[in-house]
């Protein structure tokens, strides 16, 4: 079952959310572990009651880490099967290979680039 566009641009949203609070919130990371049901509803993510939640803090190797279309599908998944399965790592992932010389010398040097000025998040960057 795909989600429409909406749907997608809103899991997308709440994904986000809670992956930025996992990672800046300690607190937040230890009630996903604890109450996952609870923590994924505070950043708008609400999994149908009785459903099987699964949270996997430690990508297997091969599997494209930090990829949200793997993530809306895995999603689709859920609201079809009932097993919801999220990608929440330990730390944030930044994929060195996609930045060139220049976005890694602005990034070691403490610039901002383009991107925090026009992104999709509202992350301490942006705001």
């Amino acid at each position: 079952m795909a989600l429409e566009p909406q749907e997608r641009a809103e899991f997308i949203n709440a994904y986000t959310r809670t992956l930025i609070t996992a990672w800046s919130d300690e607190e937040y990371a230890a009630r996903l572990t604890a109450n996952p049901r609870a923590a994924l509803a505070e950043s708008g993510l609400v999994v149908p009651e009785g459903a099987e939640i699964l949270i996997v803090r430690h990508i297997p190797e091969g599997h494209e880490e930090g990829n949200l279309d793997v993530q809306v599908g895995l999603w689709e998944v859920g609201l079809a099967t009932g097993q919801f399965e999220f990608h929440i790592p330990e730390t944030p992932v930044v994929d060195a290979a996609e930045l060139s010389e220049g976005d890694l010398s602005d990034i070691s040097a403490g610039a901002q680039s383009e991107a925090c000025y026009y992104c999709c998040c509202p992350c301490c960057c942006c705001t």
